[in-house]
C-alpha cells in the first residue's frame, strides 16, 4: 500500500489483518501500532495538522460510555482501566515518554489511515511518536500526541519527510468531491489514488488541489512509466550540453 491511496475500511482490515475497531491500535503490527484518524467537519476528535511543521496532533480517545454515567465528553480521557491496566491512551503515552527520557532508542512507529468521506479511507503514511501531553481545557483532561512523519528506507532505514509533502485533508476532501470518486483519466472507482498532476519532486505542491487529482492504479502507473522514459533523455541532454561548454568558442 502507497501514501495517499483510497481505500475502503475493508481493505485497511484486510491488509492489516486486524479488526481495528477502535482508533487507536497499539502493537498490531509486528514493528508498529495504528491509528484511524478524521479531520473532516464534526469527526469526534480533535486531530490537527500543522501545514507549516508538517506535525500532526493526535488527540486521545474517550472512555466508553457506561449506563447512567456521565457523558464521556465530560470526563478525563483515561490513562487506566478501571481494573488498574492501560488504556490505548496509557500505553502510547507510556511509548512517547520512554522515548523522550531516553528509556527507548527509537520512537513508536504508527501507520496512519484517515478518513476522507463515509466509506472512504485514505493511507496517510507512517509517523513516528515523538512527544505526548495531557491537556486540560475548560472541561476535562485530553491527551494530545505528537507525530511527524518519516518513510521507511532499505535495510529499515527510517527518515523524514519534508513536511510539505503531506497533502493536507481540506485538500483530499476537495479533489475527491471535485472528481467524483472517479479516475479522471478513465472514470474508474477502483484502485485510486490522489496524484499530484506535477510531481513533488519536480516542485509540483501537495497544499492546493490544482495540483492534486484522483488517478486508478492502471493510468498512475503509466504516468510514471512515462516519466521514467523521459528522465534519461533530459540527463542526457544536460550532459550534451556540458560537454559542448567544454570546447573553445
Amino acid at each position: 500500500m502507497e501514501v495517499d491511496d483510497i481505500i475502503s475500511y475493508h481493505d485497511v482490515v484486510t491488509a492489516e489483518k486486524a479488526a481495528l475497531q477502535k482508533g487507536m491500535n497499539y502493537g498490531v503490527g509486528k514493528k508498529y501500532s495504528i491509528f484511524l484518524m478524521s479531520l473532516r467537519e464534526g469527526a469526534p476528535y480533535a486531530d490537527a495538522l500543522d501545514l507549516v511543521t508538517g506535525m500532526l496532533t493526535y488527540e486521545g480517545h474517550d472512555e466508553p460510555q457506561r449506563r447512567g454515567g456521565p457523558s464521556p465528553k465530560e470526563v478525563d480521557q483515561p490513562l487506566t482501566t478501571p481494573r488498574g491496566s492501560w488504556t490505548e491512551n496509557g500505553k502510547f503515552f507510556r511509548a512517547a515518554m520512554d522515548f523522550k527520557s531516553g528509556l527507548r532508542e527509537k520512537p513508536e512507529l504508527i501507520k496512519v489511515y484517515e478518513k476522507i468521506s463515509r466509506g472512504v479511507w485514505s493511507y496517510k503514511g507512517l509517523f513516528e511518536l515523538i512527544d505526548a501531553n495531557i491537556v486540560s481545557n475548560e472541561r476535562r483532561k485530553v491527551f494530545k500526541f505528537s507525530l511527524k512523519q518519516v518513510e521507511k528506507k532499505s535495510f529499515g532505514r527510517v527518515v523524514e519527510l519534508p513536511h510539505n509533502r503531506l497533502i493536507p485533508t481540506p485538500v483530499k476532501v476537495e479533489v475527491w468531491r471535485r472528481d467524483s470518486g472517479k479516475c479522471v483519466q478513465c472514470g474508474s472507482t477502483k484502485n485510486l489514488h490522489f496524484d499530484h498532476d506535477i510531481p513533488f519532486s519536480k516542485g509540483g505542491s501537495s497544499l492546493t488541489a490544482a495540483n492534486v487529482r484522483l488517478l486508478c492504479a492502471k493510468h498512475n502507473l503509466e504516468k510514471s512509466d512515462k516519466i521514467l522514459s523521459i528522465a534519461p533523455w533530459i540527463f542526457a541532454g544536460g550532459a550534451a550540453v556540458e560537454h559542448l561548454k567544454s570546447f573553445p568558442n
